[in-house]
């Protein structure tokens, strides 16, 4: 069967999203893992493990659907094709939680560094990221009960597409649960992301950090919401769009190709909050000298030693290290 020009532009977008976001991620895994072993697991090293774990669910599977795309036809038996679809939005929606996770705690650790600092413990992360699973999970599941014995997998023009075509049936389930997830999985997420990345450029803007370091700290921060943004907002977008509409919207899977695009751009912003870890492990694998000891005692990522105006009695002093 011919390629469509959706076709031609899914299955490099794909390929690419694999070959770039295994390595990554499995990097940004190396990384935290080994900064946990050596000074012990912060919130931030939580948060980035299961991020890591959430994108690596969807790596694993884009070979199926860069072969679905490719075939146009769904080849695989059809059981899997909920198994499937539920690694790839819990990855998804997982993804999008914990980066919002990673921005509120770097949000608290500037603004109120005294009392975030009594609670900011790993295990209370580890609850934290328990709960955020289980809330995606329980989504999907429920949308899982839709299905009524056919898996998803539809059949239009003689092919077989996994969780594209859809019943009345099973839309009547599918469509205020989509929008449900649209607002309580995004739109809840990026009104807390966006609120925490500005008000961390507000404080980092009239403090004492010297401009190289704010422009590392502005540029953290403006890259997640900028990721979250990007990543997140067209999928969602057609969830709403197919609420309002009665119908699955037709450009949805085109939508998705953005999405699958956070798997190798967040491990550029978490790689950006540990600079000096992945740098000195980027010199021991290029054969180089690590630059640890040059650097010792010093900060690359910007989020420490900022002082922020004395009318927030509250902050008084040093922010804490967020990673």
């Amino acid at each position: 069967m011919e390629l469509t020009v959706k076709d031609c532009v899914s299955l490099p977008v794909y390929t690419f999203t694999f070959l770039l976001g295994l390595p990554a991620n499995l990097f940004v895994l190396f990384v935290y893992v080994r900064k946990a072993r050596k000074r012990g697991a912060t919130p931030n090293v939580v948060y980035a493990l299961n991020l890591c774990l959430a994108n690596l669910a969807l790596v694993a599977w884009l070979p199926v659907k860069v072969l679905e795309t490719l075939l146009r036809n769904w080849t695989l038996p059809a059981p899997l094709c909920p198994v499937y679809s539920f690694f790839l939005y819990a990855s998804l929606y997982g993804s999008c939680l914990f980066i919002t996770a990673v921005t509120a705690g770097r949000y608290l650790s500037i603004a109120f560094p005294i009392v975030y600092k009594r609670y900011r413990r790993a295990r209370l992360s580890c609850f934290l990221c328990t709960a955020l699973w289980a809330l995606v999970v329980l989504h999907l599941s429920v949308s899982l009960m839709a299905e009524g014995g056919a898996y998803f997998v539809g059949v239009e023009n003689d092919s077989r597409a996994c969780y594209e075509h859809f019943n009345a049936s099973q839309l009547a389930v599918l469509l205020p649960l989509r929008l449900e997830m649209a607002v309580v999985l995004f739109m809840l997420p990026l009104t807390v992301t966006s609120f925490c990345t500005l008000r961390c450029v507000t404080l980092v803007w009239r403090s004492n950090l010297p401009p190289p370091g704010k422009k590392r700290v502005l540029a953290v921060a403006l890259s997640t919401l900028a990721v979250f943004v990007v990543c997140y907002a067209p999928y969602n977008a057609s969830h709403v769009v197919g609420f309002v509409q009665g119908d699955n919207v037709a450009w949805r899977s085109s939508a998705m190709l953005t999405s699958a695009c956070n798997v190798f751009l967040e491990p550029v912003v978490m790689l950006m909050l540990s600079p000096a870890g992945s740098r000195g492990l980027l010199r021991r694998v290029c054969g180089g000298r690590s630059l640890s000891g040059r650097h010792r005692g010093k900060t690359t990522s910007g989020f420490t030693n900022i002082k922020l105006p004395s009318d927030r009695s509250q902050v008084g002093g040093q922010v804490t290290k967020t990673h």
